[in-house]
């Protein structure tokens, strides 16, 4: 007798039934284990290190001068920081790149030469109103580019005078740019006389002093770097970079620095 393939069909289905009743179990008891893994995983076998951290207590909100001290700010400087954020919308357009300075930050009072050679400081300079303080080279191709803008802007918003200054200029304003050439002394005041820069006054500091001070507050890491200060010396924003100093955003931004209230 030969046997046909359709004799043979159910047997071997009784056998298939019995190896997949055999699979579930197996499924079965898998999963039951694996949701009891997990759930030991997460409410107590080796978790207590995680329930602990979502268990503490949240610590009390410290005031403002208790955040002003950890994060290393200068509290006397907090009025700045406040006339930063009031302007941080006017930072657009050719002063996009202008960051108000939100934690309260002094800049020194850094060291340099008068246009005759004397010793002075940033303190002594520009008056008693806002600075814009910018640190430049003759080397440094962005500084020499921006210079007739900020020669511009002193002329109109500077609060010294100057030959042909509009009558309408701002006052308790100045452009205190600080060139710290090294090597030929000369070659600052040549390039602004061929430059045609007649509103700025010549400071400079041949030892890059100033310069390596201003890396004490985060400042001072390339050039041309620019810092708008108030009267106390506190930093209101700064730009790392070239601007167009002379554009009505600029003017805008520095006019309503200027006009800010005192305090928050």
């Amino acid at each position: 007798m030969t046997e046909r393939p359709e004799d043979a069909t159910p047997p071997e289905g009784r056998g298939t039934a019995r190896a997949k009743g055999r699979f579930a179990l197996i499924v079965a008891a898998a999963l039951v284990l694996g949701a009891a893994a997990g759930l030991a995983g997460v409410y107590g076998i080796g978790g207590g290190a995680r329930n602990a951290v979502a268990q503490r207590e949240a610590p009390a909100a410290p005031d403002e001068a208790a955040t002003t001290a950890a994060l290393g700010g200068d509290a006397a400087c907090t009025a700045a920081s406040d006339t930063g954020r009031r302007i941080a919308d006017l930072a657009k357009g050719e002063l996009a790149a202008f960051a108000p300075t939100l934690k309260p930050t002094r800049i020194p009072d850094l060291a340099f030469l008068a246009p005759d050679g004397t010793p002075t400081r940033l303190s002594n300079v520009g008056g008693d109103g806002l600075k814009l303080v910018n640190i430049w080279a003759t080397w440094c191709v962005p500084c020499r580019k921006e210079m007739p803008a900020l020669d511009a802007l002193q002329g109109t918003l500077g609060a010294t005078t100057a030959a042909g200054k509009d009558a309408t200029a701002l006052p308790g304003f100045a452009v205190i740019a600080i060139n710290i050439d090294q090597r030929n002394p000369e070659k600052p005041k040549t390039f602004m006389d061929e430059t045609g820069i007649r509103h700025l006054a010549l400071y400079t500091d041949p030892k890059a002093q100033a310069f390596q001070d201003l890396r004490a507050v985060g400042r001072g890491f390339g050039l041309p770097t620019t810092m708008l200060i108030d009267a106390q010396g506190c930093e209101i924003g700064h730009i790392a970079g070239p601007a167009e100093w002379a554009s009505p955003e600029a003017v805008a931004l520095i006019e309503a620095a200027r006009r800010a209230p005192a305090g928050p």
